[in-house]
């Protein structure tokens, strides 16, 4: 399967792309001291590993990692003292990383956050595959959607309720339920393995609300343009021409 994945990621034709949906996926969050990997730490991950035929959770992973001080606790509301607490934090990373070796591809929601902060001491390299339930799926038009919905948004459009808590696994709570209620979800996560091309919409000031609507973001990452990573299928269904400015 995991063979399967690289071959389809990297652009070959498949014939039938639901046969050859992932069996299981790692669902993750992080919760961190900060925006910056170079001076700040991850102090939270959250996991759920999903098998996807069944929509299923088969098992759940939370734990804290130990930090002197968290700038961000205005935000993930946890105290540094709280993870300082004596807790078994190195067997939970262990745990972690057997349902990592189990998943074929993880997803999580702003992967280009998450994914930053392995490969950075304690925490593993992942070289799986990653699905950004943000960026890479185009969830159904019928959820009236914006193109970069906010995870709140995404579980209120699949009619899950949301609570306040800011924490990792409640966020991979949310994603498991939003997938257990997805019909067409193999469908989805090939669709979100697809090469992605960062692409400019040619669209006037008057059209730019549907640039927007598309996903397209206005000066990021390219200044004074609306740019989006898409892929060949997508820039197919678009209602505007885009041009190439990938780096």
């Amino acid at each position: 399967m995991q063979k399967e994945l690289e071959l389809f990621r990297d652009g070959r034709n498949l014939e039938d792309e639901a046969s050859y949906s992932p069996e299981s996926l790692l669902i993750l969050d992080t919760e961190t001291t900060g925006l910056d990997p170079l001076e700040h730490q991850c102090i939270e991950i959250g996991a759920i590993l999903f098998h996807v035929e069944s929509r299923s959770v088969l098992a759940q992973n939370s734990f804290l990692i130990p930090a002197i001080t968290n700038s961000a606790e205005v935000i993930n509301k946890i105290p540094a003292g709280i993870t300082q607490v004596d807790q078994p934090w190195e067997i939970g990373l262990q745990y972690f990383e057997a349902l990592l070796d189990k998943a074929d591809l993880v997803l999580a929601h702003n992967a280009s956050f998450d994914r930053q902060w392995f490969g950075i001491h304690p925490l593993p390299e992942i070289t799986k595959p990653w699905i950004c339930s943000l960026e890479d799926i185009s969830w159904p038009s019928e959820l009236g959607l914006k193109g970069r919905p906010s995870l709140k948004d995404l579980a209120l459009a699949y009619e899950i309720p949301v609570w306040s808590a800011h924490r990792a696994l409640t966020d991979c709570i949310y994603l498991a339920e939003i997938l257990r209620r997805c019909t067409d979800l193999e469908i989805l996560l090939m669709h979100g393995l697809e090469p992605k091309i960062l692409m400019k919409a040619e669209v006037s000031y008057e059209e730019r609300q549907l640039a927007k609507n598309s996903g397209f973001r206005w000066n990021d990452p390219v200044r004074g343009a609306w740019t989006r990573r898409i892929s060949e299928r997508e820039i197919s269904k678009l209602p505007f021409p885009v041009t190439n400015v990938d780096f």
